[in-house]
């Protein structure tokens, strides 16, 4: 600190004020993973730049669509390690992998020839117009069915018809 001072001593104030344990990984008060760095903002940037020229809604919905794929990618790559993550963050993931079981998501986003379609099942409806016109599911709706696993698909359209008369 004293090498700061001399440089600057109005950041030496400012580094003493902010305290050690917000930039100074020896003081810091929680497990941050090992890394401090702020080269994260400088990826998003980077991968972000062609955005930057679109509307706002634009710009967050590639946002959106950008993290989507990186947490994809990253649970994939994470679903192959062997190594625990220590009892703290075990202990973490039991308890919103308990609470996730009573969450239920009802809206799923569709992507066709690079247009979003909302589904939402519980509501029986498609931002396209067609499972409510139709009153069957759509190619929308379909393919929401059909990432949730679910096997028989013509007895769930069968069920929803029953449901919506």
């Amino acid at each position: 600190m004293a090498k700061v001072e001399k440089v600057d001593g109005r950041v030496k104030k400012y580094l003493d004020e902010a305290g050690y344990e917000r930039w100074s990984r020896s003081h810091v008060t929680v497990n941050r993973g090992r890394m401090m760095t702020s080269n994260i903002a400088e990826c998003i940037n980077g991968c972000l730049v062609d955005a930057r020229q679109l509307p706002v809604l634009g710009f967050l919905e590639e946002a959106r669509i950008l993290f989507g794929s990186w947490n994809c990618k990253n649970r994939e790559i994470a679903s192959y390690t062997k190594e625990t993550l220590g009892r703290k963050f075990e202990e973490m993931l039991i308890i919103n992998a308990s609470k996730c079981s009573k969450m239920k998501n009802s809206f799923f986003s569709v992507y066709e020839g690079g247009i979003r379609y909302i589904v939402c099942l519980e509501r029986k409806n498609c931002s396209c117009g067609r499972l409510q016109h139709d009153e069957i599911p759509c190619a929308h709706a379909m393919t929401v069915l059909k990432k949730k696993n679910i096997k028989d698909v013509h007895h769930t359209i069968l069920i929803t018809i029953n449901l919506m008369h």
